[in-house]
């Protein structure tokens, strides 16, 4: 590509529209300082975006609509303009999200959480607490059938536990099984993708529980802990959004077994009596590091992956603004992004490569900003 096609790698910034968000916002990265700018909004042409995905081999993204009619919607990524009109001559540098298709509801309430796996988009679905799988058409666009699971059960957290309330799912690295985390059981269901049949839909395999009150929000998948290559072990990450822990679990994809072994506080014993609720957790390309997001403390925690059998919190520095909801790391690992929803921006980090710690550069005005997504094909 010439330097007259070429364009900057690309973030994308989900938001609340109904609390003053500006929908999806395409921001262009510098590769150089790995600082965003603004390019374009779709405002109100999906309904709080609150979550979004990248399709694994480029070109669309998915982004749940968070309401309680909960929908999914596909927006082209491939030099389409805003309108369905191509680029004002140049597709490369004018391209923005435009919507493929129309979303299509989930059959579920208040869906917070997406993923792609395989020919299938699955998503969690908070206020029902259930999931949804969708099948993915040949031009990547979610269609029917809609199968969902309803999930049964309530913890002890009266206020936020009534009942199941699914927040996040994770198909396993082999792509067999979706790792759902369940903030109103205080658990998470596993299901064997194979056994998402047309006519009955996801079928969970088991449901692991983990300790009561813990509010498991979301779970990120790590290597394995040993380079034993006779075993295809490996590590699971819980972050927990009640009680500001992460629960490390061994994964064993053969059996599709999750056993929990031990948790880590996220903030530091000074303020652990404070209100926080921690939202997302992001490991560093190799696997030794990750970060975690602390709303009410509004923090960001770096946590050591590799030097004990369960993660060591290293350092808490401030996340740049207010109520940090998501995190997104750059391809190469040495940036890290923080939506920040009630100050309304994204703020971004260098990441000292001696010890990981963040530390702030700069941020980007973004009203209720939900979620950040990085392009793979970000520069260096």
């Amino acid at each position: 590509m010439d330097s007259s096609t070429r364009r900057h790698p690309r973030a994308y910034i989900g938001s609340f529209t109904s609390a003053g968000g500006r929908g999806i916002t395409t921001a262009a990265l510098d590769p150089r300082t790995g600082a965003l700018s603004a390019l374009h909004h779709t405002d109100d042409t999906v309904v709080n975006p609150s979550f979004l995905a990248l399709a694994p081999a480029g070109g669309l993204l998915y982004a749940v609509s968070e309401t309680d009619r909960g929908a999914v919607a596909a927006l082209r990524l491939d030099g389409t303009g805003p309108a369905g009109n191509p680029g004002a001559g140049n597709p490369a540098v004018d391209a923005f999200p435009a919507l493929l298709g129309t979303p299509v509801p989930v059959e579920g309430a208040g869906p917070t959480h997406l993923a792609v796996t395989g020919d299938r988009l699955c998503t969690a679905n908070y206020t029902s607490g259930s999931v949804s799988v969708l099948p993915l058409r040949a031009d990547g666009a979610p269609g029917a059938p809609v199968r969902t699971h309803q999930h049964r059960g309530r913890g002890p957290v009266a206020e936020r536990q009534e009942g199941p309330h699914a927040h996040g799912v994770a198909p396993d690295p082999s792509g067999r099984w979706l790792l759902c985390t369940d903030l109103g059981t205080d658990s998470v269901w596993i299901y064997d993708l194979r056994d998402a049949e047309a006519h009955a839909g996801p079928r969970p395999y088991r449901e692991v529980l983990l300790r009561p009150g813990t509010g498991p929000r979301h779970l990120a998948f790590g290597p394995a802990p040993s380079r034993d290559r006779r075993t295809a072990a490996r590590r699971a990450y819980v972050v927990n959004e009640l009680d500001s822990t992460v629960t490390t679990c061994s994964w064993d994809p053969l059996r599709g077994a999750l056993e929990p072994l031990g948790e880590t506080r996220l903030v530091p014993p000074e303020r652990a009596a404070a209100a926080n609720h921690p939202s997302a957790l992001a490991l560093a390309p190799d696997g030794r590091f990750a970060w975690a997001a602390n709303r009410g403390d509004d923090s960001i925690t770096v946590l050591d992956l590799a030097s004990s059998a369960l993660p060591e919190r290293v350092a808490t520095v401030p996340c740049g603004g207010c109520w940090p909801r998501d995190l997104a790391v750059h391809p190469a690992g040495h940036r890290l992004y923080a939506a920040n929803e009630r100050s309304g921006d994204v703020t971004w980090f260098g990441v000292d490569p001696a010890t990981w710690i963040p530390v702030a550069a700069g941020s980007l005005p973004a009203p209720s900003a939900s979620c950040v997504v990085i392009e793979p094909a970000a520069g260096a």
